[in-house]
């Protein structure tokens, strides 16, 4: 990879912004090289970027001429007309599209033939450089694309490839599963204020609670119920805990969460 790595965003959110903050602090690119273009509205956004130093444009085009590597960033809807808008500069570039359920096909469609393509599933935790990533390969793009865009997103988190019939349930595991462990979060968070604690150390707990058990299961490489066997002493408090959860159905809500966000994911980009 080399620091002169031209890289440019059509649309500029926070996704967006937390990428390129990523890779900037990583070393893949200099801010002088990165570009991105938003609607002129966006003006929140557009200064958030300029504030690193990147430049902005209110037209697409001009960000794909200056580009190497092109992050589609913008909301689904709106994919097919900006990839046209541009598709006849997009001749030997990298693009890499975070668009939620828009395919390879998709993608390759509203291109030109010699544009390669690599779908990406990222999620908010990338906006603390701890996102979980995965990606898919389009037709033509090449091996040196694929180290590209593993290293890009090893910047701000972990990223592994996938195949694309795994998108919708990796979406609906990583990609939505932030907001479940907010609602456990505070879940947790409640019944410890419910029991006397204060409401910021109780968050400030639960929060550490969750990192930690988490770098644990990523670490150790044991099974999570390993880790919980030692947690639970014969007769003791987590037991007590965990029996509670198992009455509340708690594992089947929680698989059942990832089913039906599977399911959603699939009526939304037309998979069965």
């Amino acid at each position: 990879m080399s620091n002169m790595l031209k890289i440019g965003f059509l649309g500029g959110g926070k996704m967006a912004q937390a990428m390129a903050k990523g890779f900037i602090s990583a070393g893949l690119t200099k801010c002088e090289n990165m570009t991105a273009s938003f609607h002129p509205s966006d003006l929140p956004n557009i200064e958030a970027f300029k504030s690193f130093g990147a430049q902005t444009f209110t037209e697409n085009v001009p960000v794909v001429k200056r580009s190497d590597v092109i992050f589609v960033s913008v909301k689904p809807t709106v994919v097919p007309t900006v990839l046209e808008n541009v598709r006849s500069e997009s001749d030997g570039k990298l693009f890499i599209s975070i668009a939620m359920g828009v395919t390879l096909a998709d993608l390759e469609q509203s291109l030109s033939s010699n544009a390669r393509v690599i779908r990406v599933m990222p999620n908010t935790p990338a906006l603390v450089r701890s996102g979980a990533s995965v990606y898919v390969r389009g037709k033509t793009a090449t091996p040196d694309d694929c180290s590209v865009t593993q290293k890009l997103f090893e910047a701000i988190g972990t990223c592994e490839e996938v195949a694309e019939s795994m998108m919708d349930p990796v979406t609906a595991l990583s990609g939505s599963g932030p907001a479940y462990i907010f609602v456990l979060i505070e879940s947790l968070a409640d019944g410890g204020v419910r029991m006397g604690l204060p409401r910021d150390l109780a968050y400030r707990l639960a929060a550490q609670t969750f990192l930690g058990a988490g770098q644990l299961v990523r670490d150790t490489g044991r099974h999570p119920g390993q880790l919980k066997d030692d947690v639970t002493s014969p007769a003791g408090s987590t037991a007590a805990g965990l029996a509670f959860l198992e009455q509340n159905a708690f594992r089947h809500a929680v698989a059942g969460a990832v089913e039906a966000a599977t399911l959603r994911c699939r009526e939304v980009s037309g998979n069965k």
